[in-house]
């Protein structure tokens, strides 16, 4: 059984950085697309961040470029996400999601996704 485990978020203000973290488990796929997704209250979900294996392919929202960082531990299989530069409105519930498809990590879609973690809260205040 496939679980992500989504951890590091927290209270920050803005400028400030945080480092999320997606543990998986019970992981079958040797190539797929991985990522971060956001929800903020009273928006629609965001696909924020993805990396393919191997990482020759990632993909970031418009609104992160220049300040988030996808990245993977592959001996931990553990996706990270840092975030620098935070601002108020990056404050959601971020979830890790995987078992995309490459064409997911291309378009910044988050149709493929076959597995979420459980999220974890980000607040940023000015």
């Amino acid at each position: 059984q496939v679980q992500l485990v989504d951890s590091g978020g927290g209270s920050v203000q803005a400028g400030g950085s945080l480092r999320l973290s997606c543990a998986a488990s019970g992981y079958t796929y040797s190539s797929n697309c991985m990522g971060w997704i956001r929800q903020a209250p009273g928006k629609e979900r965001e696909g924020v961040a993805f990396r393919y294996t191997g990482g020759h392919i990632i993909h970031y929202a418009d609104s992160v470029k220049g300040r988030f960082t996808i990245s993977q531990d592959s001996a931990k299989n553990t996706l990270y996400l840092q975030m620098n530069s935070l601002k108020p409105e990056d404050t959601a519930m971020y979830y890790c999601a995987a078992g995309g498809t490459m064409g997911d990590c291309y378009s910044g879609s988050m149709r493929g996704f076959r597995y979420w973690g459980q999220g974890t809260q980000v607040t940023v205040s000015s």
